[in-house]
């Protein structure tokens, strides 16, 4: 099929793109040798995830570097640029808590997320893999410490005063020299020396008891055991000035098992563990999850990586230094990376073939349904806010794998009032900018609905010149999902028992949840903001405009459409002077 064009690729460095029947790229590499790289694709045995994506590849694209240090950097470039769903590596992580403590005049403690954008990496200690573990840290430590508890001060004494968990930084004067000694302790404590607060927690015991106040004290028993467990955990390194990343990896059938070590301050502060179904060798893979992974947690100073590894290549796209250990301590952790992912691997090899063999059972019996290859899925619910206003939800799957990167929120129009026509609504707006913006397309639409539902989703696709396939998930009448409506409104009566019925199901959840947590969201945060959010047409700068001229919600209600008009389109003027009369 790609005989000619074959022919004429160089055996230069470069980055390449493979694109779909719909001129798509669904996958961007890089190789040292661009003609060697791609023919594999083409006249080699591919196995795997590589098989799939060559079955769906329609035409390919490459770029010409200087250096592998170039296409590297043009291939993760263009990865983020178009975010291929076969470059799978960290499409849908989130990035690692963190535990801030501010250099304010009066210090706050809290868990933080998205630290890249942090001015003051200084403040913050972490990552932690573990989320609670964060959590309860800093739970620990405001109960320890009379610290600060609010994010701005209020006008009177907090009911952590009261509990003699705050010092009273509102009203009270505050010494400074008393300050000082709480941030020595607690930064000493985050660095990984629990001396001080051990001391302390041991003399608060005792002098709980002393008092016969034994619940007390068991509280403090509790928490000086938790410090000892976690300290105990930790594998210490002798040099406690070691701050790096350590990143080591085991393959096996196609699956690339990564862990990453965290040593802070000479210990074993935290790991994380990802398991990948890759595409291009080991370590290539292990190149682009490395330089990823830095793309949401802080680069530190140094990271140890196996010696199969291009640490040149590494060292000069991150800028840091990047070595492997022949020896020591250092060694020995690597060594105990390597073992760590050997286990994860083996632990989670038979459940990841197995979830593999279902999840292709049940897309085989989709497809069979349908009539057509389903890959990639997109579904849709609505839910109503006051009993009037509606936003609506879509989750997007691909292989029956959830791409929550992909998920998207819909304000509705104030007028809508019942779940069709919002529903209406939305597929309209998303396929008319999948067709404007030459987006994506799903396979299939799956609709929480009967044939009414389909009927109108049908009808909008049909009348935006898309071919796209549409399912709806009809309910029996003690509400539960047992029919399949196809686009030519046919029942299909689903096996409850089967793997289809549970993939689909899923769906149906993840959508909801995904719409009703939108819902209470706004809903739940109760502000001028969150109402004004609520009506189209009112952005963020218009917000800020509203909240700066008329101050309070009672002022914008009182507002005349004219003197809303001043900031406002007299139509969004018109719609949330509505809504405001009817919901507010």
């Amino acid at each position: 099929m790609f005989k000619e064009k074959l022919a004429l690729v160089p055996n230069l460095p470069g980055s390449y793109q493979m694109k779909d029947k719909d001129g798509i790229i669904i996958y961007v590499g890089k190789a040292k040798d661009l003609k060697k790289r791609l023919k594999s694709y083409f006249t080699g045995r591919v196995t795997g995830k590589t098989k799939k994506l060559v079955s769906e590849i329609n035409d390919f694209e490459y770029i010409v570097t200087k250096s592998e240090l170039e296409s590297l950097i043009l291939e993760i470039t263009l990865i983020k640029k178009y975010n291929p769903k076969y470059n799978i590596l960290l499409k849908d992580d989130k990035s690692y808590p963190y535990i801030e403590f501010t250099k304010d005049k009066y210090p706050l403690l809290k868990v933080v997320r998205n630290v890249k954008k942090k001015k003051n990496k200084n403040n913050l200690y972490g990552p932690f893999p573990n989320v609670g573990s964060a959590r309860r840290t800093v739970l620990m430590l405001n109960r320890i410490y009379p610290l600060r508890k609010c994010e701005v001060l209020k006008k009177d004494y907090c009911l952590y005063y009261h509990l003699g968990e705050c010092l009273g930084y509102c009203k009270n004067e505050v010494d400074e020299e008393k300050l000082e000694i709480m941030r020595k302790e607690i930064t000493a404590f985050l660095n990984g020396d629990a001396s001080f607060i051990l001391k302390k927690l041991e003399d608060n015991m005792q002098d709980a008891s002393l008092k016969m106040n034994y619940e007390k004290a068991l509280e403090y028993k509790q928490m000086i055991e938790d410090i000892k467990i976690t300290l105990k955990n930790q594998t210490i390194v002798l040099n406690k000035e070691i701050n790096l990343d350590l990143f080591n990896y085991y393959v096996e059938e196609n699956y690339l098992s990564i862990q990453v070590f965290f040593i802070r301050s000479g210990t074993l502060f935290g790991r994380s563990k990802k398991i990948i179904n890759y595409l291009e060798n080991p370590e290539e893979t292990m190149l682009e999850y490395i330089i990823r992974f830095y793309d949401k947690e802080i680069l530190p100073k140094e990271i140890l990586v196996p010696n199969d590894l291009d640490k040149e290549i590494l060292s000069n796209y991150l800028g840091i230094k990047v070595r492997t250990p022949q020896k020591g301590d250092m060694k020995k952790l690597l060594d105990l990376a390597y073992e760590n992912a050997v286990i994860a691997l083996e632990e989670e090899i038979k459940i990841l073939n197995q979830d593999e063999k279902i999840r292709r059972e049940a897309i085989h019996e989709l497809e069979g349904i349908v009539g057509s290859k389903v890959n990639r899925i997109e579904s849709f619910d609505n839910s109503h806010l006051f009993g009037t206003y509606y936003v609506g939800g879509m989750v997007v799957f691909e292989d029956f794998i959830p791409l929550k990167n992909e998920y998207r929120k819909y304000k509705i129009d104030v007028s809508v009032k019942d779940d069709l026509k919002a529903m209406e609504e939305v597929i309209y707006r998303r396929y008319y900018k999948v067709l404007m913006e030459n987006l994506k397309k799903p396979d299939l639409i799956v609709i929480d609905g009967g044939e009414t539902q389909v009927s109108v989703a049908v009808r909008i696709i049909k009348d935006l010149n898309l071919d796209i396939n549409v399912i709806g998930l009809k309910k029996n009448d003690k509400h539960k999902t047992n029919t399949i409506i196809l686009s030519d409104l046919t029942e299909i009566e689903m096996d409850r028992h089967g793997h289809l019925f549970l993939f689909l199901s899923r769906i149906q959840e993840e959508v909801h949840r995904f719409a009703i947590t939108y819902h209470r969201h706004i809903k739940n945060k109760g502000t001028l903001a969150s109402v004004l959010e609520m009506v189209p047409g009112i952005g963020e700068k218009r917000r800020k405009e509203l909240l700066k001229k008329f101050s309070s919600l009672k002022k914008i209600k009182e507002a005349s459409i004219e003197e809303l008009s001043e900031i406002l389109p007299n139509d969004v003027s018109i719609e949330l002077k509505k809504y405001l009369e009817e919901n507010i």
